[in-house]
């Protein structure tokens, strides 16, 4: 292929009309306008299949006389010479394939015959097929393995395979400048035959099309094998990356804490020498609820093991008494529940339990069955032996639960809760507010008498297990921030005596420094409207909006005597609400904004009696 029409090497192939694919898993501009291209024709296609056999005639009759100028009898035998030799010079840019497609279907049309590529033998090409050696491999390396495993491996090679078929091969060209002691002669026979008969019939269906997995053996693979695993292997290490600090955190908002004082702070917390003060082995009164637990996790004093029985493989005697000590647990636990429907739902290889050991033995658990179709997991049975309780495990218990879930992408809980349980579970984050819709779970979980329903929705950015670690941490920055803004006060003011004179109450500014600890009152849907809107944050803005307006541009015409009348006041505010709703659509959170700011603006303003009520 000349170099004006190759494609990048090694990138998978898209079903366009031969146009450049975008790079993997991107829908790049190119590769969407080929995708519309393709498209078209196949429409164009289908209008001509569908058209009555005389428009198909007057349609067939432009090309049906020969305009191969010549009287050879060997004329269709030279065209597909030349059309090979063509192929095979790698002449061919997309316009390139275009006309020689053009002619050979012409070619085929003349002769009322299919068409076909002739001179470069019929496929398969190399016997066993790279599909064949494939199979073969997987079933002599791992057909000793469990059925499930063994699955696994088989869909793994399938993937295999079907990266090989839509994987887009270097130009001759660009191999022997990648390894210039290769055998270019060999390889460019075969990439002539994949692209006459895997990668042109992609768009034009008119010729036959084979999977290269089916038509070509060893040889191809031992040259695209390389390549391939490089580049995906590549493609996958980028996509394993986490995003750069900048793109995941969040958006400052107007009068944050600069990031130089955070990190000063953080560096002192996190700094023992920096931390002085008494040690102690007990935990303080404001502990989390999981410390305790966490502490013990991390000394290898209790486990935390998702264990279920088996039908398929032999039974661990291990794992047999676990789950006989979470019988015992839940029964003596749940005193009102029948022994024998617990035993058959711990047992029951549908369900799994998340068990807590600690010495070796059993102390706790949470029985539970997973429902990946519907999206939730039911919460059967849940308990922590008596002796064992009020150190934080049950906390501990869920939170692990919590982790595992999200691991499988399984993000809702539901679970029916007695009334000894509701307390517990709405520690944990359940709730009675269902998100589940109805028809996702009737008919699934098990409905108890006198119980109620709960559910807690998972947020997949949380780590559960370490998430009062990190309110812990975000307290003590507050709290070191605030010891350093007292410091740097250094005027001392006197007490109010306002009260002594009969005052009862006095507006919060007015209290002498007040102001200036930085204090400023905002309400919580203020946020959007503090300062003019950026260009760069809402492009168009200011096409759409004739008259902006914002609470720091209202700040200081009211500092200026911009305000001599009400009316001017309120026409500013309103316009705030109104730029907001004429710009952003009904459900963004910036319209949300401006109608609860402005519902509360008009009740603070009744209330202060400027307008009527």
């Amino acid at each position: 292929m000349a170099e004006s029409g190759a494609v990048a090497q090694g990138s998978p192939a898209v079903g366009a009309a031969g146009s450049a694919p975008a790079a993997p898993g991107v829908a790049g501009a190119e590769g969407s306008g080929a995708a519309v291209g393709s498209a078209r024709i196949a429409l164009k296609k289908a209008q001509l299949r569908s058209s009555p056999r005389a428009k198909k005639l007057e349609k067939l009759a432009v090309y049906s006389s020969c305009k191969v100028r010549t009287g050879s009898s060997s004329a269709s035998g030279a065209l597909v010479i030349f059309v090979v030799h063509s192929l095979l010079l790698l002449a061919c840019t997309l316009p390139d394939i275009y006309c020689e497609c053009s002619q050979l279907l012409r070619k085929c049309i003349l002769q009322m015959g299919r068409p076909a590529v002739e001179a470069l033998e019929s496929p398969p090409f190399e016997k066993p097929s790279i599909e064949q050696g494939v199979n073969n491999f997987v079933q002599y390396k791992f057909s000793h393995l469990p059925s499930k495993e063994r699955q696994t491996i088989v869909e793994l090679a399938k993937m295999f395979l079907n990266q090989i078929n839509y994987w887009q091969l270097e130009t001759p060209s660009q191999r022997r400048q990648r390894v210039p002691t290769d055998d270019v002669a060999g390889y460019k026979i075969n990439y002539t035959r994949w692209l006459c008969y895997c990668n042109v019939p992609q768009f034009c269906d008119s010729l036959p099309r084979y999977e290269a997995t089916q038509i070509f053996g060893r040889t191809l693979l031992r040259s695209v094998f390389t390549v391939m695993r490089k580049q995906l292997l590549e493609q996958k290490r980028k996509s394993s990356e986490p995003s750069s600090h900048e793109d995941t955190k969040k958006a400052r908002v107007i009068g944050d804490i600069p990031m130089e004082l955070i990190n000063e702070v953080m560096s002192t917390i996190t700094d023992p020498t920096a931390m002085l003060g008494p040690e102690t082995s007990l935990l303080s009164a404001h502990s989390a609820r999981d410390e305790a637990a966490r502490i013990e996790e991390r000394r290898g004093v209790i486990e935390f093991h998702v264990i279920g029985n088996s039908l398929n493989q032999k039974p661990n005697k291990k794992i047999l008494m676990w789950l006989v000590g979470l019988q015992n647990v839940f029964s003596h636990q749940l005193p009102r529940m029948p022994k024998e429907y617990i035993t058959r739902l711990v047992f029951d290889p549908k369900h799994k339990t998340l068990s807590l050991i600690k010495d070796g033995r059993v102390i706790g658990g949470i029985c539970f069955r997973m429902f990946p179709s519907q999206g939730f997991t039911e919460i059967v049975f849940c308990a922590v032996t008596s002796n064992e309780q009020v150190k934080g495990y049950g906390t501990h218990l869920m939170n692990h639960l919590k982790e595992y879930h999200i691991k499988h992408e399984i993000l809702n809980f539901l679970t029916y809760a007695d009334e000894y349980a509701i307390g517990y579970f709405k520690k944990q984050g359940f709730s009675k507010d269902i998100k589940v819709p109805k028809a996702k779970y009737v008919g699934y979980i098990k409905d108890y008498e006198g119980a109620t329903l709960m559910g807690c929705e998972l947020n997949p950015s949380i780590p559960y297990t370490e998430f009062s670690v990190i309110i812990k941490k975000q307290k003590e920055i507050i709290k070191k921030l605030i010891e350093r803004k007292q410091a740097q006060i250094r005027k001392v003011y006197p007490g109010l005596s306002c009260f002594k004179e009969g005052v009862r109450q006095i507006p919060i500014e007015s209290i002498p420094g007040i102001r200036e600890t930085g204090w400023k009152p905002s309400h919580q849907n203020a946020w959007p409207f503090m300062e003019p809107v950026k260009k760069n944050e809402a492009p168009g803005y200011y096409q759409v909006i004739r008259f902006p307006m914002d609470l720091k541009t209202m700040s200081e015409r009211l500092k200026s005597r911009y305000y001599t009348t009400r009316k001017l006041f309120m026409a500013d505010m309103q316009r705030i609400f109104t730029n907001c709703r004429e710009y952003n659509p009904p459900e963004s959170e910036y319209y949300k904004c401006a109608n609860l700011l402005e519902k509360f603006f008009y009740t603070k303003i009744k209330e202060a009696g400027l307008i009527d009520k």
